[in-house]
């Protein structure tokens, strides 16, 4: 605990604003329902209702506080973002690390098939595929863990590479250890600290993703709760100087910004570097 308080009071500025963010996002997340005024799918007033009284932050296009859906959106795209991102890194770097430590016609292969995948648009690649598949979030979670995996495969592959030649990866290979320890016993332990750094940017990437999916109506379906379909939902308000529109695209900006300072903090930390100010 001394540990983590330390290395808390160690940390900039920039740093404990995002740990905060996260962790208000996480809390908002976790206990939605206790601390939403109103029920996630409730028409509770009249449409657009404005702010104040019993509506904190106004009703949305059918009536619902918004609010309430604010909070709901945080459970509905962070949790959805953080399970797909998981998805993207179990694909990505297993497939990388397989890449790395096996070569030649596997790592050939695996590589052809990433550059096909990344040949094409990922929104495109995206939009096409959801309007084959259809938007379930089951779905919408498979494409994009497949399309973002790409990117942590060619991570993976690349800092793995340069590990798989050291002489302890050698010596494990002439003890007769097999392809899985390489892995994760020699390979693995030695890239930790990019790959932990690339899934908090990946993250990033992914709710991105999906909001702008939901934007364009290919994302989360009403009626749940979402950022990137709220925003598409309340457009006409800017008409009249109504900033409500912004409230969702604000929190989607928020997180974002929260999660980059955490991990330009922690690539600082494992890099060694250290700050002059």
């Amino acid at each position: 605990m001394n540990a983590t308080w330390k290395l808390l009071k160690s940390a900039p500025w920039s740093a404990r604003f995002g740990l905060l963010v996260i962790l208000v996002y996480a809390l908002a997340a976790i206990f939605a329902p206790l601390i939403a005024p109103f029920g996630e799918h409730e028409i509770v007033g009249d449409v657009y209702e404005p702010w104040g009284g019993n509506f904190l932050l106004g009703t949305d296009n059918l009536g619902r506080d918004m609010f309430t859906r604010l909070i709901f959106g945080a459970r509905n795209t962070v949790t959805i973002a953080f399970v797909t991102t998981c998805f993207t890194f179990l694909i990505g770097s297993s497939t990388g690390l397989l890449a790395a430590a096996m070569g030649r016609w596997v790592d050939q292969i695996l590589s052809r098939i990433v550059d096909v995948l990344m040949a094409v648009p990922s929104l495109i690649f995206a939009l096409l595929i959801l309007s084959i598949l259809g938007t379930s979030i089951p779905t919408l979670m498979v494409v994009i863990a497949l399309l973002e995996s790409t990117r942590v495969f060619r991570l993976a592959r690349a800092v793995g590479m340069n590990v798989v030649v050291m002489d302890y990866v050698e010596v494990a290979r002439l003890r007769g250890e097999g392809i899985g320890w390489v892995i994760f016993r020699e390979v693995l332990p030695n890239i930790s600290a990019p790959l932990i750094a690339e899934f908090g940017m990946r993250f990033c990437f992914v709710f991105l993703f999906i909001s702008g999916l939901s934007f364009l109506g290919l994302g989360i379906q009403p009626p749940t709760a979402d950022w990137g379909s709220m925003v598409r939902e309340n457009a006409t308000l800017i008409s009249y100087a109504d900033v409500t529109p912004l409230l969702p695209a604000g929190a989607i900006a928020l997180l974002t910004v929260g999660v980059n300072f955490v991990v330009d903090w922690f690539l600082q930390k494992t890099s060694g570097l250290r700050d002059e100010h």
